[in-house]
């Protein structure tokens, strides 16, 4: 009986500490969004790992908040902290647009309580729905996952 137990232990042992060290690697990452030069308190930061011929799936993508002085930090389905070490498509949109008016009720065509009308978001669709922005998370991490973003054309 003893034996039993023993190898049974040993079993969920080696299958624990081998799930554990398998999978992607992941490294803490920080930074600010700046919007216009200003730190943007708004915004939702995404990584998303890109893939290659060798690791098509590198793993799950990582995100994080701004707080009122734009630093934000990724955590990877709100439980581990930081991003998976390699390159990544960044996304970076406003959220939860503030509420500015009313639209018209398709179903009544008056306006009512229940429809709304959200403002557009600040941030260029480059940055967003159309981005190719990329950054590379080194082994070590970092902090600085900065990323500046132009709204306004710049005078010549």
């Amino acid at each position: 009986m003893f034996k039993r137990c023993f190898c049974l232990f040993g079993l969920v042992l080696l299958t624990t500490l081998g799930c554990s060290s398998k999978g992607p690697k992941f490294a803490p990452v920080s930074g600010v969004v700046t919007l216009d030069g200003v730190p943007y308190t708004k915004a939702v930061v995404s990584f998303q790992p890109i893939g290659d011929k060798g690791n098509p799936n590198p793993g799950r993508g990582s995100s994080g908040y701004t707080d009122d002085q734009g630093r934000f930090v990724l955590k990877c389905d709100n439980k581990i902290n930081g991003a998976v070490v390699g390159k990544h498509l960044v996304r970076i949109m406003t959220r939860g647009n503030d509420v500015v008016g009313q639209e018209p009720n398709l179903e009544t065509g008056s306006e009512d309580e229940t429809s709304t009308k959200r403002e557009v978001d600040p941030i260029p669709p480059e940055w967003n729905a159309l981005s190719k922005v990329e950054f590379e998370v080194p082994p070590g991490g970092t902090d600085k996952a900065n990323f500046d973003i132009q709204t306004r054309r710049k005078k010549r």
